[in-house]
């Protein structure tokens, strides 16, 4: 336990770190120009091709940190649950303390003493002795469990409430981060809008590939009813929608939003993170892809895909441009992964 809180603490100082550096970058890219060096439109071009990496990266650790977020709130509440229920094991040994209290539970000695005198035979004290050692030691039993059942309410209830003051704080963390990316974003987007159309088609094809037509399904090697194919068939149904960060869907999609949102349809659940995407399922080799596989890109990885077939993939390419069909062969690919079942 004391490990996994440890690991929980480094995995968040390490993805506040990362956002850290790349807010940093986005900053220094992002810069007004000097009143001496005023950058040409090549140049600025480049400078918001550079952006658009840059910001895919950023979106990816505050995908990462809603993760970890999530997975806070999920202890906080089960923390609640094991609480409410100590208190209520707590509470069945209420009436039982109550009879204790009210049958003189200090007064043992004097009930000896009592039963002495009453006796009319050593048998009969004897039976009354006995009695009374027997609801001496239940008493004692039950007092003994109260205690328990007291230190357990105390422990759980702490917890509790420790675990729910750190989901808290990561909330707070997380939204105070997702508004700084949004910061940057906005800022991006003024630069790309300053961009002629061809040098925005440029800039787009340079990070989210060259735009291919879209394939009808039948086109497609998919297996007929397969949640493979049921995840391509929605995934292609999003083509032209925009990039809108940390969107998935229905009006627009992030990279792993859209993914999630396509295998979702089949019934399959996937975390909102190509990171985390990248690690599920079975790796697969470039020469055996098949429909509904994932495909991921960059170090570290901050982009992720679905694989149709015929070499081609859909995907929310990146800031500025919308869901769109390329090949799966550009920069940065990293591998793929096949989804359980597929």
């Amino acid at each position: 336990m004391h490990l996994e809180r440890t690991n929980t603490r480094r995995r968040s100082r390490a993805l506040l770190a990362a956002g850290a550096t790349v807010f940093a970058l986005a900053a220094g890219v992002l810069a007004p120009a000097t009143a001496t060096a005023a950058p040409t439109s090549a140049q600025t071009a480049k400078l918001v091709q550079a952006t658009a990496q840059q910001l895919t990266l950023i979106d990816e650790q505050v995908q990462q940190a809603q993760l970890l977020v999530a997975a806070q709130i999920r202890s906080a509440r089960v923390a609640a649950q094991k609480a409410a229920a100590a208190r209520a094991a707590l509470a069945k040994y209420e009436p039982q303390m109550r009879a204790i209290a009210q049958s003189g539970y200090a007064a043992k000695t004097q009930s000896r003493m009592a039963a002495f005198l009453t006796s009319d035979s050593a048998t009969d004290l004897v039976q009354q002795m006995t009695t009374l050692d027997m609801i001496a030691t239940h008493t004692e039993t039950v007092i003994a469990k109260v205690a328990a059942a007291q230190d357990a309410a105390r422990k759980a209830q702490t917890a509790a409430a420790q675990l729910a003051a750190k989901a808290q704080a990561g909330l707070r963390q997380l939204k105070a981060e997702q508004a700084a990316v949004q910061t940057k974003v906005t800022a991006y987007q003024a630069q790309f809008a300053r961009l002629s159309a061809a040098e925005q088609v440029a800039v787009t094809t340079a990070v989210g590939g060259r735009v291919l037509a879209t394939p009808s399904t039948a086109e497609l090697p998919l297996a007929p009813g397969s949640a493979a194919a049921i995840a391509v068939k929605a995934a292609l149904a999003q083509v032209g929608k925009p990039y809108i960060w940390g969107a998935t869907g229905p009006r627009g999609f992030d990279c792993s939003g859209l993914t999630s949102f396509a295998w979702g349809v089949a019934g399959v659940s996937l975390p909102h993170s190509s990171s985390a995407q990248s690690t599920l399922g079975h790796a697969v080799p470039r020469s055996q892809l098949e429909p509904g596989d994932l495909v991921y890109f960059y170090t570290p990885v901050s982009h992720v895909a679905l694989y149709i077939g015929n070499g081609m993939m859909v995907h929310a390419r990146t800031f500025g441009e919308g869901v769109a069909v390329t090949s799966v062969d550009q920069a940065g690919y990293r591998g793929a992964r096949r989804i359980f079942g597929n």
